[in-house]
């Protein structure tokens, strides 16, 4: 089975063709008729277990683009509502005719179960799983930042990686997938990463993960980064106090008009501020640099359905992975994680 689970999984040549692929795909939102046959016959489901917006619609939108059947699952009204097992709802939904499954759940480690149960013969795409990955997000975050590095150097994107960006990553890091998976993904990418948050909010074993932590997001900016990414605080997760007030979190690793105007006086004012969304104004950003035209949130939305166009046509395409000049996704046996 061929899946995309994590970005722990991809290496820099797998990284690198699906951010190529998702060149190409980005050219039809500019066509008229933003529609390619490539998935024509091809059903995907999107199986959302939790809530969700951007990802959901975008996965939609990235499926017909591609000319695929979408079916949306929510796991409210539905029989998981009566008990129905994750098993069932599966091989219900492959018998009813699917052949990718995109699934958010709330437990870590669910889309990786799925991979590797036997359960279906569909590809499986991770659409975020507890606090543990979500890999499309990392990717679309990618792509940004090497569309911008691109520009700035007047060199087409294709082709290249992130070598010598430095991204600063703020925030709730113990209940972000998106941390985890930018950093491991940045990294392969050739990027610097640093993380920074208060320390009740850096998980255990951090200092094995390839990035740089600091507690200190002033001392972050001052090596004026090429991009700072704001997290969600994730209060939804939190089942304690892991900051003593949203002021103090706000004062200490907020992403306020002082911060602001202090990156601004660094240097050539290209840093850019970037956040998966949605944004707690007045929390972790305030409403100046949420409206700033370095804030990048808006363009991550639109390119996160470029490059899920290219996930899913990598993975359904059907093309043998020993042709070379067609782009592929490493077939990856997911195996279940905690």
């Amino acid at each position: 089975m061929r899946h995309l689970l994590s970005t722990a999984d991809l290496s820099l040549d797998d990284a690198v063709q699906i951010l190529d692929t998702a060149e190409e795909m980005s050219s039809v939102s500019g066509r008229e008729v933003k529609k390619l046959p490539a998935l024509r016959g091809r059903t995907i489901v999107n199986l959302f277990f939790e809530d969700s917006t951007r990802t959901r619609i975008s996965f939609e939108a990235a499926a017909k683009r591609l000319s695929a059947d979408v079916l949306n699952f929510s796991a409210k009204g539905s029989s998981v509502s009566k008990g129905e097992s994750l098993k069932d709802t599966v091989q219900t939904l492959e018998a009813i005719g699917a052949d990718a499954i995109v699934m958010r759940h709330w437990s870590s480690g669910a889309a990786a179960q799925l991979a590797a149960s036997g359960w279906v013969r569909s590809a499986v795409v991770n659409a975020g799983d507890g606090t543990h990955e979500h890999p499309t997000q990392a990717l679309l975050d990618a792509f940004t930042l090497r569309q911008h590095l691109a520009r700035r150097t007047g060199v087409t994107p294709t082709g290249t990686d992130l070598n010598g960006a430095h991204i600063v990553i703020v925030g709730d890091i113990l209940h972000s997938r998106v941390a985890r998976s930018n950093v491991w993904l940045l990294a392969t990418l050739g990027a610097r990463v640093t993380v920074t948050g208060p320390p009740t909010l850096l998980p255990v074993g951090i200092e094995s993960w390839p990035c740089e932590v600091t507690y200190s997001l002033d001392d972050a900016l001052a090596e004026n980064p090429t991009a700072v990414m704001m997290l969600r605080v994730q209060a939804e997760r939190m089942h304690q106090a892991f900051f003593p007030s949203p002021a103090e979190y706000t004062r200490g690793w907020g992403f306020t008009d002082e911060r602001m105007r202090r990156l601004e006086g660094l240097g050539d004012g290209d840093c850019l501020i970037m956040h998966p969304g949605p944004m707690n104004r007045g929390l972790e950003i305030s409403a100046s640099a949420a409206d700033s035209p370095r804030n990048t949130a808006l363009e991550q939305v639109a390119n996160g359905v470029s490059v899920r166009m290219a996930v899913l046509y990598l993975l359904l395409s059907g093309v043998p992975d020993q042709t070379p000049s067609t782009p592929h996704i490493r077939a990856t046996e997911g195996k279940a994680q905690a």
